[in-house]
């Protein structure tokens, strides 16, 4: 996200209660503060609120970021609130993890060099040396991690001294085909995405487009989720689907599902660089 003027992007849940909206948005405007953006939604069966503003300082003020957060502290208190305040110069840091295919990878740094995707790529990890000559056309680390039953406590561990010594804040699986223990699924809750390819909860696990033809499927997706000890049945981020009939065969489902995974996972990692996803138990809510 780029802006001529700096903007912050502040996200809050809480319990819905009265005088939420109000108690932010004074709050801000006492403190010099111009909102240009806002969205919200009270999920009235887990009695959250939720709510995104995108602000900025007034024309001639120079504000302080670090008082403004110093400040809502005591708002924040009252309505117990969970919240955080991004500033939109510090583009997200990112770890792409792939295997073999490349077609995700391939629009994921597309769109990065398009301007679609404000982030700072940290690393290309992968468990297969196949994308090695991609990562390093584009001037990215490349991180060799084979994994096997024997070594994949070892490789978790060495990928999460990657992620902390990056500083890495978001994790994308662009086609990862390991599955994450459950130790390493919990340390990078709500902040690493995977793309399945299939419209969730339909055909989970391995070869979805052959159960897809199997059952006789007249619609292909693809699903980009946060990642859980649950296989495949992380939060839902973005869906993408594909009309089909019965002269397709597995390999034509597959060449065809390369479409919906790619632009349901780059509709899902720009929601999140964005700060727009907000986890609501087993479900989002996304401001787009």
């Amino acid at each position: 996200m780029q802006h001529e003027k700096n903007h912050f992007i502040i996200k809050i849940t809480c319990p819905a209660v009265s005088g939420i909206v109000a108690a932010v948005t004074t709050y801000l405007a006492d403190n010099s503060c111009y909102i240009g953006e806002m969205a919200q939604f009270d999920d009235d069966f887990s009695g959250r609120f939720f709510m995104r503003a995108v602000f900025r300082f007034n024309d001639g003020h120079q504000g302080d970021i670090q008082q403004i957060k110093d400040g809502f502290a005591d708002v924040a208190k009252a309505f117990e609130m969970t919240w955080e305040l991004h500033d939109t110069r510090e583009p997200m840091r990112v770890l792409l993890m792939v295997s073999k295919f490349d077609h995700c990878l391939t629009d994921l740094l597309y769109r990065y060099h398009k301007g679609e995707m404000d982030m700072t790529i940290t690393a290309i990890v992968s468990n297969h040396l196949d994308l090695r000559p991609m990562a390093e056309r584009e001037g990215i680390r490349f991180i060799y991690l084979p994994v096997t039953k024997d070594t994949k406590v070892q490789q978790e561990a060495e990928l999460m001294k990657i992620v902390d010594d990056t500083r890495t804040e978001l994790v994308v699986l662009a086609r990862y085909m390991q599955i994450l223990s459950d130790d390493l699924c919990k340390q990078l809750s709500g902040r690493a995405i995977n793309i399945h390819h299939s419209f969730l909860p339909g055909f989970k696990g391995a070869k979805p487009y052959h159960q897809a033809y199997q059952r006789g499927v007249k619609l292909i997706g693809a699903t980009a989720h946060y990642v859980t000890s649950d296989l495949d049945e992380g939060p839902i981020i973005e869906q993408e689907v594909q009309r089909v009939d019965h002269v397709y065969l597995p390999d034509d489902l597959v060449a065809t599902g390369r479409d919906t995974e790619t632009v349901a996972l780059s509709k899902a990692v720009k929601y999140h660089l964005e700060h727009r996803v907000f986890l609501n138990q087993d479900r989002t809510v996304i401001f787009r």
